[in-house]
């Protein structure tokens, strides 16, 4: 692996690596639980394989995983014969991570603050051939401290790989189903969009909710631009077919859902 010149050095050094609670640190239990050892239906069939196809691992790279939670890509990557470190700010989840990934050698997890990555111990400056987000860049600002970090973390020919939710179509209360009964069509309703807003999803167990940061998609492309990165791959995902579609029956119709994406997958490499 080519590594960067150590141009960059930890800024902040005095400020501690110990993130503050998350909210996402009182959901552990429940998001582990409906994640398991190798993900949720939409993680085993949609999120997953769209993150292997844009970062295509190679054997013997470093890949770290930010926001990893519980480890669920871990096993995916270690079975392409890379080495992961799976960061996240919630000790639960990284606890249940060792736990239900303690046989995977190449693969560490450790607690950490994605905003403050320079300041993770066991994290080195340009370590890592490639960074992930999977499905959660979108719980973390401010989203520069997060590239920033990412920046200080990769080698010389780094790339980023993000899946999140559509951010142009599946706005947290912003958007939504409607029916146009003069043309009998499913459409899907926006309420907002370029505005960039922090939105309180629902609470579990009577705990404070967590937060999903919504934010256009020329954020993300002008983040990483800014950070050096070219977005070069894109990838946008329908929805699971209703006969295969876990829990309730989606509302939106199988040509709607088939048409208007689910998830954003972004890749960026170093220009």
């Amino acid at each position: 692996m080519s590594r960067r010149p150590p141009r960059r050095t930890r800024p902040r050094e005095a400020r501690s690596a110990a993130p503050r609670e998350t909210s996402w640190e009182r959901v552990a239990t429940w998001y582990d639980g409906w994640v398991g050892d190798r993900g949720s239906a939409y993680h085993r069939e949609l999120a997953i394989p769209a993150v292997l196809d844009l970062l295509r691992p190679q054997p013997g790279e470093e890949i770290l995983d930010v926001g990893g939670g519980q480890g669920v890509l871990a096993p995916y990557l270690v079975d392409a014969g890379v080495g992961v470190t799976v960061v996240d700010a919630s000790a639960r989840l990284i606890a249940a991570a060792e736990r239900r990934h303690a046989g995977l050698g190449t693969a560490r997890f450790l607690v950490g603050d994605a905003r403050r990555l320079p300041a993770v111990a066991g994290l080195d400056l340009g370590g890592y051939d490639a960074a992930v987000f999977l499905l959660s860049i979108q719980d973390m600002d401010p989203l520069a401290d997060v590239v920033g970090g990412v920046d200080w973390a990769l080698g010389a020919r780094g790339r980023v790989v993000l899946l999140m939710t559509h951010p142009a179509f599946r706005q947290p209360r912003h958007s939504g189903w409607g029916f146009d009964e003069g043309r009998k069509l499913t459409y899907r309703r926006i309420d907002g969009y370029l505005g960039e807003m922090a939105v309180p999803m629902k609470s579990l167990g009577g705990g404070l909710p967590t937060r999903s940061f919504h934010r256009p998609i020329g954020a993300y492309v002008n983040a990483l631009a800014d950070a050096g990165f070219a977005v070069d791959a894109m990838l946008e995902i329908p929805d699971l077919p209703p006969d295969r579609r876990p829990g309730k029956v989606a509302r939106g119709d199988a040509r709607a859902n088939a048409e208007i994406p689910i998830f954003l997958g972004l890749r960026a490499i170093r220009r």
